[in-house]
């Protein structure tokens, strides 16, 4: 047996025992993978897939152990590579970041400014995406991190550590007849056209949420992932704009006297929401991997870190560590 056999079986198995894609993916013919596949399988003794003709139908009760063997091999292949670069290279190499745009757009520059001027041969690869995206890409072991509020804890196979809580805000108008409401309630909100994130970024199902239980349904006229393009559409005069507070805080043109626009903290509304980090569980964390989580937030560590991805495997990791 040889990885090229193990990687052919935990490919397919990843592309739903569709081989034509299963080839495409490693680069290779199908008739290749296929026998790579049967010639594990017969030095194995068992089946791994159940077949119909050529094809992969499904996985068989052994096959099942078999990938779970082969998952433990690869990833420890992955990690043997890591310690070899982190030894070999010091402080170089690539930091892969799987995000969401509105974690790239405003949370994440800072900390990898910090990053680049404390591992100056360290380079950053930022890979956006949604929630559901962000969390593949650190299982595949495309990204080596994984920043996002939503999906992440989702996932037993990644370790997931909350960074910081923020909450929603309304932007509108400076002339908007809102901006006197001291206490803004869900009422007034639904009376009102909106513009808000798409169902699965930046906390939306909560707004959702919120809305339902009290038996309101919202007039969202326009949805998009990114905060600009909701304050762009506010200012035109399609809706009052429902975005992440990171989006507005530290931006000059609201809110300061004669700014188009201005924005009121509604979080007691839509209640918090959790920022998370997240590790493929069983990776070998480099030592700037896990600076860089450090600059993010000051809830982490690297001694917690390590704790949690020592952890059982119980997917997010929240009080046992403190946060």
């Amino acid at each position: 047996m040889n990885l090229h056999q193990f990687r052919f079986v935990y490919e397919a198995a990843r592309r739903n025992l569709n081989l034509t894609e299963t080839a495409k993916a490693l680069h290779t013919s199908q008739p290749g993978i296929s026998k790579a596949i049967m010639e594990l399988e017969e030095e194995l003794g068992v089946d791994i897939f159940v077949r119909h003709g050529k094809r992969l139908k499904r996985v068989t009760e052994p096959g099942q152990h078999v990938l779970q063997s082969i998952d433990i091999i690869l990833r420890e292949l992955g990690n043997l590579r890591r310690i070899g670069d982190e030894y070999a290279m010091q402080d170089a190499g690539t930091l892969s970041i799987a995000t969401t745009h509105t974690q790239a757009r405003y949370v994440l520059p800072e900390p990898v400014a910090a990053l680049r001027k404390k591992y100056p041969k360290v380079s950053v690869s930022l890979h956006q995406g949604t929630p559901e995206q962000v969390a593949q890409m650190v299982l595949d072991e495309t990204a080596d991190i994984g920043l996002a509020t939503e999906s992440l804890s989702d996932f037993s196979e990644l370790v997931t550590l909350p960074c910081y809580e923020w909450q929603h805000v309304v932007v509108m108008p400076a002339s908007h007849p809102l901006t006197q409401v001291s206490r803004l309630t869900l009422e007034q909100l639904a009376a009102e056209p909106l513009i808000s994130y798409h169902p699965s970024f930046t906390g939306r199902k909560r707004i959702d949420q919120a809305f339902a239980q009290r038996g309101l349904s919202p007039n969202v006229v326009l949805e998009a992932i990114d905060a600009d393009v909701i304050k762009t559409y506010t200012r035109l005069g399609l809706g009052i704009g429902l975005v992440a507070e990171m989006a507005v805080k530290d931006d000059p043109s609201m809110g300061t006297p004669g700014s188009e626009l201005v924005w009121r903290p509604v979080g007691h509304l839509f209640g918090p929401n959790m920022a998370r980090l997240a590790f493929k569980r069983g990776a070998y964390l480099r030592q700037f991997v896990l600076a860089f989580a450090e600059l993010i937030s000051d809830r982490l560590s690297k001694a917690l870190i390590m704790q949690a991805m020592q952890s059982p495997a119980n997917g997010q990791v929240e009080g046992d560590y403190g946060l």
